[in-house]
């Protein structure tokens, strides 16, 4: 069989060619040299002859079809295949352009769709990479340019639209679009999800557990475990005891199990076992009668059980309780009636008990000071919250959430965070955990001037130099006389409470900041110590 064919012929067929691919269409010699090349519209571009097609070149080489670029328009595909001794070749410039002015299109069109859509739209490309957004009020989004989603990536992958939560709105969803095989577009809906938050946040005022699971922000594996172990209890009536260290949200999952609960229109009470003296904890506790004692109140009140009946009562810093009135606790979980301090008439109560500690009460119950039966009876179902150092990738969502939070009741017109100020949190231990991390971020939007985000010298001075200095300055001797742990452990903690105070200038909320504790926590060690006269 002859190779030979007629080249008149060939260039004959070029034109229907370029029409049906949408682009150039070209015939060269073996070397690549052009010979005849015409444009979508059938007209011949003679300044392109004798110029040489690299990539027919190479199909003649290699004597099989090759899919290239075109060397006419940047982007454009191509393909060649040799017949014979020549070589033709076609590239999509004209589907190319269609796609550009589709594009552009839709770019012009956006800020319309985001405001009819009532939510943000995103037009991205086939890696799921933003290239541009804007909000629902028509103006344009930079701070997540060049974010990838996972669920964009998908639809174009796979062709299909794909629907799934918001990458930029929590609660929101989104759908995700592919248009061309280079660019995709998806829209959520942010405006209609931020009124109903809106409303539910109305309604929640009504009610004394203000939080729900949707609250607690986080995607790392051990959270999600934890949340999906609090919602499967939610329902149940047993008693929950709450492990976590200071502040982790031990009451944003207590009060996110009440309102999971059966019980969420029921009220919900907290007392926080460790902020009262004792003396006040029985009766705020139980309730009292009228005469139970100097200043007590005509007619008496109801203590946190009768105020929780039918609901919820959120027992806090459980392990600083006094072992008396763990006596009277246990028998109030046992026998589901409470007697108010001063009186002698019983009340039912149906109420369910959620406690926490950032203790270790078996040690407690070791030492005991705590009874171990009280501890059989609270801890039913056990709920262990990581700390923020366990759950490090959770630091970027967390401090976007607060920067977002803090920008409007501030007035900071701040949505980003720079680089450096994220792998300065990312490296801080956080003793503090969550709430540290809260005041952190509030602490430095109050910084803030006109920079468009959150930079390192934002940042509290203690949490770039402080824990380095506070590690490096306390030093303990310990003698040959013997060892006590116990006393030596105290005596470490004092010099490290001093050497905080110092730091703070004996000011003791960011004293407490320093040290990762609460303030009351912080008064209770320094009453402890004897320490809080030479604070006066």
């Amino acid at each position: 069989m002859s190779d030979h064919y007629d080249l008149k012929k060939l260039k004959m067929i070029l034109p229907i060619l370029a029409r049906t691919t949408g682009g150039y269409a070209t015939i060269t010699d073996s070397e690549g040299r052009r010979l005849c090349t015409v444009d979508w519209n059938g007209t011949e571009i003679e300044e392109l002859n004798d110029e040489i097609y690299d990539l027919a070149k190479d199909a003649a080489q290699q004597a099989r079809s090759l899919i290239g670029v075109s060397q006419i328009v940047d982007q454009a595909d191509a393909w060649a295949l040799p017949i014979g001794e020549y070589v033709l070749a076609c590239s999509n410039v004209e589907r190319l352009k269609r796609e550009q002015k589709f594009q552009d299109a839709l770019i012009k069109a956006l800020p319309m769709i985001a405001q009819v859509a009532g939510g943000e739209a995103v037009i991205f490309n086939e890696l799921g990479e933003r290239l541009l957004s804007y909000y629902s009020n028509g103006t344009e989004r930079h701070q997540l340019k060049g974010q990838v989603s996972k669920l964009a990536c998908q639809a174009m992958v796979s062709r299909e639209p794909v629907v799934g939560k918001s990458f930029s709105v929590n609660g929101a969803m989104a759908v995700r679009i592919p248009i061309t095989e280079k660019i995709g577009f998806g829209f959520n809906n942010e405006k209609a999800t931020r009124q109903h938050q809106k409303l539910y946040d109305e309604v929640k005022k009504f009610q004394s557990a203000h939080y729900c699971f949707e609250d607690i922000i986080g995607e790392s594996e051990i959270l999600a475990k934890t949340k999906s172990m609090a919602k499967f209890v939610a329902d149940g009536v047993s008693s929950i005891l709450i492990y976590g260290e200071t502040g982790t949200g031990k009451e944003l999952f207590a009060q996110s199990v009440h309102n999971a609960s059966e019980r969420r229109y029921q009220p919900f009470v907290a007392l926080n076992c460790g902020a009262l003296p004792a003396s006040l904890i029985e009766s705020n506790l139980f309730g009292y009668e009228e005469g139970a004692f100097t200043g007590a109140k005509k007619g008496g009140s109801p203590g946190a059980f009768e105020q929780a009946n039918g609901g919820t009562i959120f027992l806090d810093e459980i392990s600083e309780m006094e072992l008396s009135l763990q006596t009277k606790l246990l028998r109030v979980l046992q026998e589901r009636e409470i007697v108010r301090v001063g009186g002698f008439k019983v009340k039912k109560i149906d109420v369910r008990v959620i406690a926490s500690t950032n203790k270790e009460l078996n040690d407690l119950i070791a030492d005991g000071k705590f009874r171990q039966d009280l501890f059989y009876r609270l801890n039913v179902v056990q709920l262990k919250i990581p700390s923020l150092k366990e759950r490090v990738g959770d630091i970027v969502l967390l401090a976007m959430y607060f920067i977002q939070k803090y920008a409007l009741s501030l007035g900071k017109p701040i949505e980003d965070i720079d680089i450096g100020t994220l792998k300065i949190l990312q490296n801080y231990s956080w003793p503090g955990n969550v709430r540290e991390l809260q005041n952190c971020i509030e602490s430095a939007m109050n910084m803030v001037r006109e920079e468009p985000m959150l930079l390192p010298e934002h940042l509290p001075l203690y949490l770039r130099q402080g824990q380095k200095a506070l590690k490096e300055s306390v030093v303990v001797e310990i003698g040959n006389e013997g060892l006590n742990l116990k006393e030596a452990l105290s005596g470490v903690e004092k010099l490290i409470i001093q050497k905080a105070l110092e730091m703070a200038k004996y000011k003791k909320v960011y004293a407490a900041r320093i040290l990762g504790i609460s303030t009351a926590t912080l008064w209770r060690k320094l009453t402890d110590y004897g320490m809080e006269r030479e604070q006066m």
